[in-house]
């Protein structure tokens, strides 16, 4: 089952334990709108590269639209649909005000050079820069993108309509970026961690976590949980996978990987088949890369005890219902990793202020918020009777539902 399918599948069950009427509910699952351009650009040799640019706006019931803008080769139309309407749910679940989109290119980042990375991502912005806007839809890094592309988006976006540094979000500090903001979605990852143990009565100490994805927000949750007293056993990322049933060394880990570009090669532990990382011995299992790694051909074999989704959509449906039964306790990732729209959030709102934050305050808001998530997607599985995914689809379709009736928007 493909993201948007499984996407679909759960708003469905979620409007159907919420009694929505079908027409709210048919309306709710229509994008707002749906964009596609070609972007053509002149690489470093003279020849001219053509690449097809996606932004899909799903809902902005509650709010400006808000959702990353990913640079990939697999980048195409449905998984873009399902990631844009997992922001809308996403932005609901947190409780700020934002609808959900997303956006990206069909590219191999790796294979552009830092100039054509930049022309790409000026005519990608010049193709649509009327349809986005501080208070419209707010586009942020993701997967292949990050501080260095949002600039030149501002950038070329200011050109059109003044400098505006709420048009995006992910920047660089000295353009307006917010303090917390590369560490935000990991450090949500530790908050919502700490936040379901302590419904088992446990901390984060002593636990045994694997994390599979150590880019951004895998390093960082995985730093974090470490330093609450987490022994992190293993990670993994393209390069290859190490583990050491001791504990890694994590700061000499990630020390490691900015100096090789991955965990390949790290001899604080042993090297194992990357392919095997899901499946290791824990009582923690955090994916932060891709989606659909854990699906009915794995999950059978998963040790762990909870599994944290730091990464969209890792867990497949099937998957979800083999995991139940063994009793494994997932924590689903449109709750577990919206640290990162959190801060975007508060960094937007500092943009509009004119006003910034210091790194402290950021940090507490963003705990207060993660903490408070938690507690409204419980209170949700505790009246409906369900689990955390359907609690957490349940709480943020119930709210974008209430935005569109009360805007008089219902079909």
């Amino acid at each position: 089952m493909n993201a948007l399918a499984a996407t679909n599948r759960n708003f469905k069950l979620a409007a159907r334990l919420l009694g929505l009427d079908l027409k709210l509910e048919q309306s709710l699952l229509i994008p707002f709108r749906e964009i596609k351009v070609e972007c053509t650009i002149p690489k470093d040799d003279g020849s001219l590269a053509s690449f097809v640019g996606f932004r899909v706006q799903h809902d902005n019931a509650r709010g400006p639209m808000k959702g990353g803008i990913r640079y990939h080769p697999e980048v195409e139309p449905d998984e873009v649909n399902a990631l844009a309407q997992l922001m809308t749910w996403k932005t609901a679940v947190a409780n700020i005000p934002y609808g959900g989109a997303k956006g990206g290119i069909g590219c191999n980042p790796s294979a552009l050079s830092l100039s054509e990375l930049e022309r790409l991502t000026r005519v990608f912005t010049q193709k649509i820069h009327d349809v986005i806007g501080a208070h419209t839809d707010v586009p942020a890094p993701d997967m292949g993108t990050g501080p260095q592309t949002m600039a030149w988006m501002l950038d070329e976006y200011s050109k059109f309509h003044g400098y505006s540094p709420a048009v995006v979000t992910g920047k660089p500090i000295d353009l307006g970026g917010s303090l917390g903001r590369d560490a935000a979605t990991g450090r949500g990852v530790l908050f919502a961690t700490q936040a379901l143990l302590e419904e088992y009565g446990k901390t984060i100490a002593g636990q045994r976590v694997v994390v599979q994805g150590f880019g951004n927000v895998g390093s960082w949750a995985a730093q974090l949980i470490s330093e609450q007293g987490g022994i992190v056993t293993a990670v993994s990322d393209i390069t290859g996978a190490v583990r050491n049933r001791n504990g890694l060394d994590i700061p000499r880990l990630v020390k490691h990987t900015k100096e090789n570009t991955g965990v390949k090669g790290f001899d604080g532990g042993d090297s194992i088949d990357p392919s095997s990382i899901l499946v290791e011995d824990c009582d923690i299992l955090i994916p932060a890369a891709l989606g659909g790694v854990i699906n009915r051909d794995n999950a059978k074999d998963i040790k762990a005890k909870f599994i944290i989704e730091a990464a969209n959509h890792p867990t497949d449906p099937e998957a979800d219902e083999i995991l139940s039964e063994k009793g494994v306790v997932v924590l689903p990732d449109i709750y577990a990793n919206s640290g990162g729209v959190t801060v975007s959030y508060f960094e937007w709102v500092q943009n509009i202020q004119g006003f910034m934050w210091d790194e402290d305050k950021v940090n507490n808001e963003l705990k207060t918020y993660m903490r408070k998530g938690f507690k409204d997607v419980k209170e949700m599985c505790n009246s409906l009777s369900c689990h955390l995914r359907m609690g957490a689809f349940c709480l943020g379709v119930n709210r974008v539902a209430r935005a569109t009736v009360l805007r008089g928007w219902e079909a």
